[in-house]
Protein backbone atom coordinates (compact mmCIF):
# COMPACT_ATOMS: atom_id res chain seq x y z
CA UNK A 1 0.00 0.00 0.00
CA UNK A 2 1.06 3.67 -0.94
CA UNK A 3 0.45 5.98 1.96
CA UNK A 4 -1.15 9.31 1.08
CA UNK A 5 2.48 10.85 1.54
CA UNK A 6 3.66 8.24 -0.94
CA UNK A 7 0.82 9.01 -3.38
CA UNK A 8 2.51 11.28 -6.74
CA UNK A 9 0.64 13.40 -9.36
CA UNK A 10 1.20 11.01 -12.29
CA UNK A 11 1.14 8.13 -10.62
CA UNK A 12 -0.30 5.43 -12.97
CA UNK A 13 -1.78 1.76 -11.33
CA UNK A 14 -3.26 -0.74 -13.78
CA UNK A 15 -5.87 -3.56 -12.91
CA UNK A 16 -8.30 -5.76 -15.63
CA UNK A 17 -11.42 -6.67 -15.05
CA UNK A 18 -14.89 -8.17 -16.83
CA UNK A 19 -18.27 -8.21 -15.69
CA UNK A 20 -20.24 -11.17 -16.13
CA UNK A 21 -23.99 -11.65 -17.46
CA UNK A 22 -24.49 -12.69 -14.00
CA UNK A 23 -23.18 -9.48 -12.38
CA UNK A 24 -24.91 -7.51 -15.19
CA UNK A 25 -27.88 -8.99 -14.02
CA UNK A 26 -27.51 -7.94 -10.47
CA UNK A 27 -26.80 -4.54 -11.06
CA UNK A 28 -29.87 -4.35 -13.67
CA UNK A 29 -32.19 -5.47 -10.55
CA UNK A 30 -30.65 -3.29 -8.01
CA UNK A 31 -30.61 -0.59 -10.04
CA UNK A 32 -34.00 -0.91 -11.92
CA UNK A 33 -32.54 -0.05 -15.24
CA UNK A 34 -34.43 -0.77 -18.44
CA UNK A 35 -33.13 -0.13 -21.34
CA UNK A 36 -33.98 -1.67 -24.82
CA UNK A 37 -30.86 -0.86 -26.20
CA UNK A 38 -28.71 -2.92 -23.70
CA UNK A 39 -30.03 -5.98 -24.78
CA UNK A 40 -28.58 -7.48 -28.50
CA UNK A 41 -25.50 -5.69 -30.18
CA UNK A 42 -24.01 -9.25 -30.09
CA UNK A 43 -24.51 -9.53 -26.27
CA UNK A 44 -25.67 -8.08 -23.12
CA UNK A 45 -24.22 -4.43 -23.65
CA UNK A 46 -23.09 -3.26 -19.77
CA UNK A 47 -24.65 0.12 -18.67
CA UNK A 48 -21.87 2.60 -18.13
CA UNK A 49 -22.66 3.56 -14.79
CA UNK A 50 -22.09 -0.17 -14.27
CA UNK A 51 -18.20 -0.29 -15.87
CA UNK A 52 -17.89 3.50 -13.48
CA UNK A 53 -18.94 1.37 -10.56
CA UNK A 54 -16.51 -1.97 -11.31
CA UNK A 55 -13.68 0.35 -12.33
CA UNK A 56 -14.16 2.03 -8.92
CA UNK A 57 -14.74 -0.62 -6.84
CA UNK A 58 -11.20 -2.23 -8.56
CA UNK A 59 -9.28 1.12 -8.08
CA UNK A 60 -10.33 0.78 -3.99
CA UNK A 61 -8.76 -2.55 -4.49
CA UNK A 62 -5.52 -2.25 -6.01
CA UNK A 63 -2.10 -3.26 -4.04
CA UNK A 64 -0.87 0.14 -4.11
CA UNK A 65 -4.46 1.36 -2.87
CA UNK A 66 -6.21 -1.48 -0.62
CA UNK A 67 -5.44 -0.10 3.56
CA UNK A 68 -5.75 3.36 3.22
CA UNK A 69 -8.57 4.79 4.82
CA UNK A 70 -10.39 6.01 1.27
CA UNK A 71 -13.54 7.31 0.34
CA UNK A 72 -15.03 9.04 -2.96
CA UNK A 73 -16.19 12.00 -2.28
CA UNK A 74 -16.83 13.85 -5.72
CA UNK A 75 -16.70 13.81 -9.32
CA UNK A 76 -15.77 17.14 -10.59
CA UNK A 77 -14.79 16.23 -13.94
CA UNK A 78 -13.07 17.43 -16.82
CA UNK A 79 -13.34 22.13 -17.60
CA UNK A 80 -12.65 20.75 -20.91
CA UNK A 81 -15.46 18.79 -20.96
CA UNK A 82 -17.72 21.56 -19.91
CA UNK A 83 -17.14 19.68 -16.24
CA UNK A 84 -18.67 16.35 -17.47
CA UNK A 85 -17.24 13.54 -15.89
CA UNK A 86 -16.74 10.69 -18.19
CA UNK A 87 -17.04 9.96 -21.89
CA UNK A 88 -18.33 6.39 -23.15
CA UNK A 89 -16.88 6.21 -26.33
CA UNK A 90 -17.64 2.33 -27.51
CA UNK A 91 -20.09 -0.32 -26.21
CA UNK A 92 -19.08 -2.77 -23.47
CA UNK A 93 -21.01 -6.35 -23.76
CA UNK A 94 -20.79 -8.66 -20.46
CA UNK A 95 -17.89 -11.01 -20.51
CA UNK A 96 -16.02 -8.60 -22.71
CA UNK A 97 -12.13 -7.64 -20.69
CA UNK A 98 -11.52 -4.55 -19.75
CA UNK A 99 -7.71 -3.35 -18.77
CA UNK A 100 -7.96 -0.16 -16.79
CA UNK A 101 -5.84 2.32 -16.12
CA UNK A 102 -5.80 4.86 -12.89
CA UNK A 103 -3.96 8.32 -13.02
CA UNK A 104 -3.10 10.32 -9.79
CA UNK A 105 -4.01 13.99 -11.46
CA UNK A 106 -4.20 16.03 -8.14
CA UNK A 107 -3.07 16.17 -4.91
CA UNK A 108 -4.29 18.54 -2.17
CA UNK A 109 -3.60 18.46 1.88
CA UNK A 110 -6.59 19.00 4.09
CA UNK A 111 -7.57 19.41 7.56
CA UNK A 112 -8.17 16.76 10.69
CA UNK A 113 -5.05 14.47 8.88
CA UNK A 114 -6.77 13.93 5.81
CA UNK A 115 -6.33 14.79 2.08
CA UNK A 116 -7.57 14.62 -1.26
CA UNK A 117 -7.10 12.93 -4.73
CA UNK A 118 -8.22 13.35 -8.07
CA UNK A 119 -7.78 10.49 -9.89
CA UNK A 120 -8.75 9.89 -13.46
CA UNK A 121 -9.96 6.20 -15.28
CA UNK A 122 -9.17 4.95 -18.35
CA UNK A 123 -11.31 1.63 -19.17
CA UNK A 124 -9.88 -0.05 -22.95
CA UNK A 125 -11.35 -3.50 -24.40
CA UNK A 126 -9.59 -6.32 -25.72
CA UNK A 127 -8.90 -4.89 -28.99
CA UNK A 128 -7.52 -2.36 -27.61
CA UNK A 129 -9.85 0.85 -28.04
CA UNK A 130 -11.38 2.72 -25.30
CA UNK A 131 -14.17 2.20 -24.02
CA UNK A 132 -14.37 4.78 -21.13
CA UNK A 133 -12.58 7.87 -19.80
CA UNK A 134 -13.58 9.34 -16.25
CA UNK A 135 -11.85 12.46 -15.22
CA UNK A 136 -11.97 14.32 -11.81
CA UNK A 137 -13.06 11.48 -9.29
CA UNK A 138 -12.13 12.89 -5.93
CA UNK A 139 -11.00 11.09 -2.96
CA UNK A 140 -10.80 11.98 0.98
CA UNK A 141 -7.79 10.02 2.06
CA UNK A 142 -6.81 9.72 5.40
CA UNK A 143 -2.84 11.00 5.36
CA UNK A 144 -1.41 8.15 8.48
CA UNK A 145 -4.02 5.17 8.16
Amino acid sequence: MKRYSELKVGDTFYSACSISEGELGQYLDYSRVRNAFLDGAGGSVVPGRAILARMEGEFTRLGEIYGNHLVLVGMDGDPGWGSRQARFLRPLCAGEPLKLSFTVSRKQDGDGGFGRIWVDYEGVGADGKTVLVSKGNVYRVKKDP
